[in-house]
């Protein structure tokens, strides 16, 4: 596929045991039920055909890859001990609660419902049998581990003794086979997508990565938001204090960067690092101006823009940095370590399909705050108010009454604030609209699924999709 546009291919799919080899077939049909055209121009889809008829049943997800996702949490302990007992317990904290793991879920739903479809799949399927990609050479560190000289007791220790000055080592060089010229596409052999129903080793474990980002933010948030409780239990600075939380944290991160740079690709590096930057950027764009540096704040879309304008853009954006960028981006990595490439629109349908679904999250989220849930570890009605944060619920009904923007102003900070705030959300159409809006964005992921050919992870994301604005979790 070209990156001026997308062409249209014609391909079968079958279902294969691992990782199939790509074969051509001639006379296919489209298998996508063609909607009409709306006055928009809309980009062509590509003809696929199924082996096997799409579900009819609605697909429960989290059934779907119930093995894989008690894998992953088995497997994350070996990425999570350290040397000193308190760090082990700190970073693992709340994988041991329990949660919906939506982000894992993701990754492994986009990655069965795409492999294949990349024109170098073919190249990420032989790495997973012949290369350091190989599942059980994952954990291999690229640098010699007596120079990393990282303690991890759940992993061989070959770190370099500090009872003596430290010596010059020979270099060595391991050695790896490379991938038959014959699995690359070419003018005179031109990849054919052929839908593999597989997940590759490396996308096991971003989905791992997925999950320890997102906790370590969790751990960090707890902090800035002196949270007492998390998923029903105590926090993590609750329980172990601030300074354990904000390490366990931090070592969460350093230990899936690491994790990151083994997977082989420098796009995926990066995704995930933008996604690191991104979550720091959206907690300084939900910071109160109190909590800010004198003289500084948080600029509205542009100069011209309305007070009440230039929230909701700031709210839209912090939304988008703080929540759905990891969605978008580490389900886009998943596609691209299934060997999509540039101009190729299965990475667009990733990134599309995880920012609205993640908008949509978190939009059916705030509604939430305005009902008080013990699932959700919140202390009640209200809680974001309570923190000086203004979102869609009130941003709406500022829309219907007036003095709300006073008091978003002064981020609720005077006495009868949150409780007038409250009354009036409760009184207007906010919540509503705000889960309106959740729809909205949820209808547009479920849209751009359609680009996807027929297969069961796909049933499992549109499934997904209706679960998200639908929860009361």
């Amino acid at each position: 596929m070209s990156g001026g546009s997308w062409s249209r291919v014609t391909a079968s799919i079958r279902v294969s045991r691992k990782y199939p080899r790509l074969s051509r077939r001639e006379n296919t049909t489209s298998a996508f039920a063609q909607p009409p055209q709306s006055s928009r121009t809309r980009p062509a889809q590509p003809d696929i055909v199924s082996s096997s008829p799409s579900a009819t049943a609605t697909i429960d997800p989290h059934t779907l890859f119930s093995a894989e996702i008690a894998r992953i949490q088995s497997q994350l302990c070996n990425l999570l001990t350290s040397s000193h007992p308190s760090l082990t317990e700190i970073a693992s904290y709340y994988f041991r609660h329990p949660s919906k793991q939506i982000r894992p879920l993701l990754v492994l739903l986009f990655s069965r419902a795409t492999n294949g479809l990349g024109s170098h799949f073919p190249v990420k399927a032989w790495a997973a049998e012949h290369s350091r990609l190989r599942e059980e050479e994952l954990d291999a560190p690229l640098t010699r581990p007596d120079v990393l000289c990282d303690f991890n007791p759940s992993m061989p220790d070959h770190t370099a003794s500090f009872n003596m000055p430290f010596d010059l080592h020979s270099p060595s060089r391991r050695t790896y086979p490379s991938p038959p010229s014959s699995l690359y596409p070419s003018p005179s052999s031109p990849h054919i997508p052929v839908l593999s129903h597989s997940i590759l080793p490396t996308q096991m474990r971003l989905a791992q990565i997925v999950e320890m980002i997102h906790v370590a933010s969790l751990l960090h948030d707890d902090v800035i938001d002196k949270s007492a409780l998390r998923r029903g239990a105590p926090s993590g600075p609750a329980a172990f204090g601030n300074k354990l939380a904000v390490l366990g944290g931090d070592f969460l991160l350093g230990r899936a960067s690491a994790a990151i740079s083994r997977l082989g690709s420098a796009e995926v590096v990066e995704l995930c690092a933008g996604v690191i930057a991104n979550l720091v950027e959206g907690e300084i764009l939900q910071m109160s101006p109190s909590d800010l540096p004198e003289g500084t704040s948080i600029p509205l879309a542009s100069s011209s823009a309305s007070p009440m304008s230039g929230r909701w853009s700031t709210y839209l954006r912090k939304t988008y940095l703080k929540t759905a960028a990891l969605m978008a981006k580490g389900i886009r990595a998943a596609v691209v370590l299934g060997g999509c490439r540039d101009g190729e629109v299965w990475k667009e349908v990733a990134y599309a399909y995880g920012r609205n679904l993640g908008l949509a999250f978190q939009l059916v989220d705030d509604v939430l705050d305005f009902s008080s849930s013990d699932s959700l570890g919140k202390p009640g009605s209200g809680a974001d108010l309570r923190l000086g944060l203004a979102t869609g619920p009130v941003l709406y009904a500022a829309e219907e009454y007036p003095e709300l923007e006073v008091m978003i102003a002064r981020a609720f900070d005077q006495e009868g604030d949150v409780e007038r705030a409250l009354t009036l959300v409760h009184a207007s159409s906010g919540v509503a609209r705000t889960r309106e809006l959740a729809l909205a964005h949820a209808d547009k992921a479920r849209e751009v699924l359609q680009l996807l050919p027929p297969s069961d992870a796909r049933e499992g994301l549109v499934a997904l999709t209706e679960r998200v604005v639908k929860r009361v979790w």
